[in-house]
């Protein structure tokens, strides 16, 4: 597996690819890699006839008070993971290479309406550090395809919006969450928490199915949604947010949908946690 920060090399070994009419995937990580993060690797293996990733904490996604400086960084074990994986480039930029005139002075990609609910609303510019630097990668790698966990829905659905409206020529690919025995989807932040908090960090996703079940029974959303956070709250996780919205789109359900989602996120310690569940009606 060749390891790179420089664009050039990049670019040289893709030319060469497409040169003898090869496909390319791609699979964007900020890396301290899981199952899930391989599991992608992997889809992608079986997709493409080569398999890019990149490891880069992007720091224009991160707010003021957010764990940018804390955040695992374990390159060596990912560099093992990947191998085993089938990985065939790693891409490891610096900030410096990603934003060479810093982060104040760089143009940036805004998605609007979809980037500024749910999470976006609780982490004001995130999803613009997404975008930006998601399009940029996109730029650097010129993949044929692109694969995404569906643990970060909302994400999803941003790079799916974007690339739709920059008519980028990638096909974005979601993939179903990887979660552990236990039910808790696999992240990287589920290394803050302590023991006594992994033990209760799967009440999210008790909480999600039970919400999901209540509705597609006929109940009401709005009280399916109070019982929701109760049960979480009762778990000792404390919820940033609850929503039941249309799949697709996001947008607020209305009578007539029958394709919704349950997002959610939770603190629980140092950790913040995310979740979905897709459900018909």
């Amino acid at each position: 597996m060749l390891t790179t920060a420089k664009v050039e090399e990049i670019r040289a070994r893709i030319k060469c690819w497409r040169s003898q009419g090869e496909s390319v995937a791609f699979v964007p990580t900020m890396g301290n890699l899981h199952q899930g993060h391989i599991t992608l690797v992997k889809e992608a293996k079986q997709r493409a006839d080569h398999v890019v990733v990149s490891i880069f904490v992007n720091p224009l996604q991160f707010g003021q008070n957010e764990d940018l400086d804390g955040y695992p960084r374990t390159l060596e074990a990912d560099q093992a993971k990947l191998v085993d994986a089938g990985c065939e480039m790693l891409f490891v930029p610096t900030p410096e290479i990603i934003y060479p005139k810093g982060l104040e002075q760089q143009t940036f990609v805004e998605v609007p309406g979809i980037s500024n609910q749910l999470c976006g609303a609780t982490r004001p510019g995130h999803f613009r550090g997404v975008a930006t630097v998601v399009c940029k990668l996109f730029n650097i790698v010129q993949p044929d395809m692109a694969l995404f966990g569906r643990k970060d829905y909302q994400q999803l659905q941003v790079i799916r919006t974007m690339v739709e409206d920059l008519s980028l020529p990638v096909e974005v690919i979601g993939v179903d969450t990887v979660r552990e025995a236990t039910g808790l989807a696999m992240s990287s932040r589920n290394g803050y928490l302590t023991a006594d908090e992994k033990a209760k960090a799967p009440a999210l996703k008790q909480a999600l199915d039970a919400l999901a079940q209540h509705i597609s029974a006929g109940g009401n959303v709005d009280n399916a949604i109070s019982e929701c956070k109760a049960s979480l709250t009762a778990a000792g996780l404390t919820p940033d947010y609850i929503e039941v919205r249309e799949a697709s789109t996001l947008a607020p359900v209305t009578d007539a949908d029958h394709a919704l989602v349950v997002l959610a996120a939770a603190y629980l310690g140092k950790a913040r946690l995310i979740d979905n569940l897709p459900f018909n009606r």
